[in-house]
């Protein structure tokens, strides 16, 4: 059933845990509320929190978890809501299957290293990783497989969050799906 909203668009941070992906995603959703664009933000802990109060991070259950998740967002773009997805989704193929399925698709990677986001760890993740508590940590004892051609490259560990963000808005502006600058509806780039 088609919207009759503007056209959205997905636009999927992955990176390693702690690379600094949710503080750009908030900067985004910022930057794009600045310009008058609700988008729906779809964090991976929140989201498995609430379908999946006991998570497991197997295989299986990381294979079913991203499916998931690119499935809403995809209801969510088809229906004229902009989606901004901030997960790791390690494996390359969960982030490919949401590039297939959902249209006007953007990925941007977080790309920090391994170390420091070790050592800013807020979660624990690694900590517990360390001490054999968890299981399956990206990076650690799973595989983190990061984009072959992401849209947007972003360096974690440097890049100020809300100049990212521009960034991504640029990249969503240079790919068609959004205006190019405040007030050019017709994308010509000038001032209507």
């Amino acid at each position: 059933m088609p919207s009759d909203r503007e056209p959205a668009f997905a636009v999927w941070l992955t990176g390693l845990p702690a690379s600094g992906k949710s503080t750009v995603a908030r900067a985004l959703a910022a930057e794009l509320g600045g310009r008058g664009i609700r988008a729906a933000l779809l964090e991976s802990d929140a989201v498995r929190r609430e379908i999946t109060p006991e998570p497991r991070y197997d295989d299986a259950r990381r294979d079913a978890f991203y499916a998931t998740l690119a499935y809403l967002a995809r209801v969510l773009v088809l229906h004229g809501v902009p989606v901004i997805v901030d997960a790791t989704a390690n494996r390359r193929e969960y982030r490919d299957r949401a590039r297939a399925a959902i249209p006007r698709f953007l990925e941007v990677h977080v790309r920090c290293p391994l170390a420091v986001c070790q050592a800013r760890d807020p979660k624990g993740i690694y900590r517990r990783g360390a001490e054999g508590t968890a299981r399956n940590v990206p990076g650690i004892s799973a595989p983190y497989e990061p984009p072959e051609r992401p849209e947007v490259v972003v360096d974690g560990e440097r890049d100020d969050p809300a100049v990212a963000a521009r960034r991504i808005v640029s990249a969503l502006e240079r790919k068609g799906f959004l205006p190019r600058g405040p007030g050019d509806a017709a994308g010509t780039g000038k001032p209507l």
